[in-house]
């Protein structure tokens, strides 16, 4: 199906784009999860006798955490719920609801666009604590987990400040280190990472319903997989110190990193079930693009490399498809990319969606206008937050190239800078779709329109 403009194409390519955030919607996976009767709830497929002194605490943390509650109190009797179930889950700020839930307590315990662990977040994460220590063996946990959770469950070790272990982090991610070994890290300094509220759980039975937000959902890694049995590996961990770091922060931080006690062993029933991830996203917008009579060829859920390369990489296939085909093509790709900052430049305002989308469109000045005219790109975070701005990502099409030339914009030194969100706003290419409340890492749509 040819559409007559860039706008026809946008507006085709949002359409995609939230068919597969709808797909991994919070509330609708976390509710569709629990049936309940009077006897049992059955969550996930597991049934959990609720005897008559037993109560549901309900914990967690995570982008997606207002949502999955909600889910969890639309799914159980308010009735009973009153009597019987509470809990408490971290958010961020702007995904608080205008009205508070009836038994679960969402706290806000990071500011909107600062991803990063704050005194609230340890304040919320010691309340945690308390609910699920304070739990008897007729007690069921539930445990809701989703991207971001990381941050927003900041517990250090005694020892360790909240500023010291935040500042490491920091330290660490600008010396290239990988997630795993972010997390390696993580897990020796802190009570609750790698197992560690799982440790801390003492009733007897606990499920984690999990929205992945990580390259091939590794439950270990989501979040820092709180409720997963990994012990903190505190040689590991100083390796890591030394290598990236050297040896003075190493020694610093080592005489804190200790494997857990044996009182600290975990004690209850537990499972851990992953509701949705990138590739039910892709999926969705897949069926939605072939419903709207276009072809679709999906490059996975394992897109990862710099936003540059993997932005040229797209424009290039849809560049071929649209010199060898005339047939209208939908191609999607899901994963996380990376944004490297150089050494000694200020980076300005944006996120690596938004590069990808002003990458594409320095991509695109490069090709035949009758190529070019054809080709729409829409980069964004299924969180609706990329970066510390209040986008989600942008679009990528001949309108917005021109605007830039038109204004004398000047691409690649806002590339050099990483300052993608004013440049986008300026030519009205920002997409901003407020909280979605879940979190699968990020799609991108292209469309390449049949020849006119």
């Amino acid at each position: 199906m040819m559409m007559k403009d860039n706008s026809g194409r946008r507006e085709l390519a949002s359409r995609i784009w939230k068919a597969g955030v709808e797909a991994v919607d919070s509330t609708r996976l976390v509710r569709e999860a629990i049936e309940w009767t009077e006897r049992e709830v059955t969550i996930a497929g597991m049934p959990l006798p609720m005897e008559t002194a037993s109560r549901l605490i309900v914990v967690g943390a995570g982008k997606a955490g207002a949502g999955m509650a909600r889910g969890v109190e639309e799914a159980i009797p308010p009735a009973w719920a009153a009597t019987r179930m509470n809990g408490w889950v971290n958010v961020p700020a702007d995904c608080l609801p205008d009205e508070p839930l009836k038994a679960i307590t969402l706290h806000a315990a990071r500011p909107a666009g600062l991803n990063e662990p704050t005194e609230a977040g340890v304040l919320g994460t010691e309340k945690i604590l308390q609910l699920v220590q304070g739990a008897s063996q007729d007690d069921v946990c539930l445990v809701l987990i989703s991207g971001g959770g990381s941050a927003l469950l900041p517990a250090p070790v005694t020892g360790v400040s909240l500023e010291q272990k935040a500042d490491l982090t920091r330290q660490l991610a600008r010396a290239g280190a990988t997630i795993e070994e972010l997390n390696a890290v993580r897990r020796s300094l802190s009570q609750v990472k790698g197992g560690g509220l799982l440790r801390a759980c003492r009733a007897g039975r606990l499920i984690t319903l999990i929205i992945s937000d990580v390259v091939g959902d590794p439950l270990e890694t989501i979040a820092s997989g709180p409720t997963i049995p990994v012990h903190p590996a505190p040689g590991e961990a100083v390796s890591i110190l030394e290598r990236l770091l050297g040896a003075d922060v190493a020694n610093q931080f080592a005489p804190f990193m200790k494997l857990p006690s044996a009182e600290n062993e975990v004690r209850c029933e537990y499972r851990n079930i992953l509701l949705g991830s990138n590739q039910t996203a892709l999926n969705a917008a897949a069926k939605h693009a072939e419903a709207a009579g276009w072809a679709v060829e999906s490059l996975g859920d394992r897109c990862v490399g710099t936003a540059t390369d993997f932005s040229v990489s797209l424009i290039n296939r849809a560049c071929q498809h649209a010199q060898n085909s005339n047939r209208p093509l939908c191609l999607l790709a899901g994963g996380e990319t990376t944004v490297p900052m150089q050494p000694g430049i200020k980076p300005g305002k944006g996120g690596r969606n938004q590069e990808v989308a002003l990458v594409a469109i320095r991509e695109l000045e490069k090709l035949p206008e009758e190529v070019r005219s054809r080709i729409t790109l829409l980069a964004g975070g299924t969180d609706g937050e990329d970066g510390p701005t209040d986008a989600a990502g942008g679009f990528a099409d001949t309108a917005a190239m021109r605007s830039l030339k038109q204004n004398g914009v000047n691409l690649d030194a806002a590339l050099v800078a990483h300052d993608s969100y004013p440049v986008l706003k300026s030519c009205g290419a920002l997409w901003q779709t407020g909280p979605t409340h879940t979190n699968v890492m990020d799609l991108t749509v292209v469309l390449v329109d049949a020849a006119r």
